[in-house]
């Protein structure tokens, strides 16, 4: 195990343009627009989701294990996502044999592959977890500034926003403008008491998974070919990655995108057992006095600005890819 301590001072990813029809539905399992009372998705029925689809406070959407959510595509800021807003819930708990999978309308199945790209929005978490932004309380991104279930942020370090376990993302990111896409999994502000385990994101057009601060733990992660970062982590986060991957496509960008603080409150990230897998090299840019701690397996070039001071630790056995057997990497021999 080889340790390193850094501390310095000092548009062609297109969506898939394949002849791709989607498959119909029926209008009662549509789904859009505003989640008021608590909902749940059943495992027997497809849904299709149309533009947002927010689950508001006090609100909680249920999903069965092994349910399938098809999104249609939309356009820029009316592109498809679901979306959790501060004092909403989502309880998604698929498992290992039974996985909740959110893809694109056009997938019937075995017509895409990781290169399919930005067909429609992701799913972004908003909580009440502390942000180092320029205000306690900001607005993510890819949410209209005028919707005001885009806010994120405050002081509660236990927030909860439920359960998202054994669930894939798959062809999303979508396209809102020139450099401004969507990513697969976006969390705000998400608090400690929030679950985060066992997700896969899969041709994602942006990042994978982008964390704005908050303070939530999140265990056996997976991105797969995306366009931009695996992993990116913004306004300070806190919390922990346990077990994560990074698979790189042949557009990729970095497996991992740190920065640090946009406001006065620092806080350090931590990154546990994780394994880059890549082409050549690995690209892992720490940014903006960015501090914290990671580790991992793989040949990687480590770019580090003025400011930051993170911990790299090389590890010789890096995640347990075991446990990744249920996704669709695996399937299709990825891992």
């Amino acid at each position: 195990m080889k340790k390193i301590v850094l501390t310095l001072i000092a548009l062609c990813l297109m969506v898939s343009c394949k002849p791709i029809t989607p498959e119909p539905t029926t209008p009662e399992n549509v789904v859009s627009g505003l989640i008021t009372e608590d909902v749940t998705w059943y495992s027997d029925t497809i849904y299709e989701m149309v533009g947002k689809v927010v689950v508001e406070e006090n609100a909680t959407l249920t999903i069965q294990p092994g349910t399938l959510i098809k999104a249609r595509d939309g356009q820029g800021s009316l592109s498809t996502a679901l979306v959790i807003a501060q004092g909403g819930r989502i309880e998604a708990m698929g498992t290992s044999e039974n996985p909740i999978i959110f893809t694109s309308i056009y997938d019937t199945g075995d017509n895409l592959d990781q290169t399919d790209q930005g067909l429609w929005g992701g799913i972004i978490i908003l909580g009440y977890a502390p942000i180092s932004a320029n205000t306690p309380v900001a607005h993510i991104e890819g949410i209209p500034a005028d919707d005001t279930f885009g806010a994120y942020g405050g002081n509660n370090l236990q927030d909860n926003s439920g359960v998202l376990k054994y669930v894939s993302i798959r062809h999303a990111g979508a396209l809102l403008g020139d450099g401004n896409e969507l990513n697969g999994l976006t969390l705000g502000g998400v608090g400690s008491e929030t679950v985060i385990d066992n997700i896969e994101v899969v041709g994602n057009l942006d990042d994978g998974i982008e964390c704005f601060g908050g303070t939530v733990n999140l265990t056996n992660t997976l991105v797969w070919a995306q366009g931009d970062d695996a992993f990116d982590i913004d306004q300070a986060f806190a919390g922990v990655f346990d077990n994560f991957i990074s698979i790189e496509g042949t557009d990729s960008d970095h497996a991992l995108e740190i920065d640090g603080p946009e406001g006065n409150s620092q806080a350090d990230f931590t990154m546990l057992n994780g394994t880059l897998i890549s082409l050549d090299t690995s690209e892992v840019h720490f940014r903006d006095e960015a501090s914290g701690y990671v580790e991992f397996m793989g040949i990687a070039n480590i770019v580090a600005d003025p400011g930051t001071e993170v911990i790299v630790e090389y590890l010789t056995e890096g995640a347990d890819i075991s446990v990744f057997n249920w996704t669709l990497a695996a399937k299709k021999g990825a891992l």
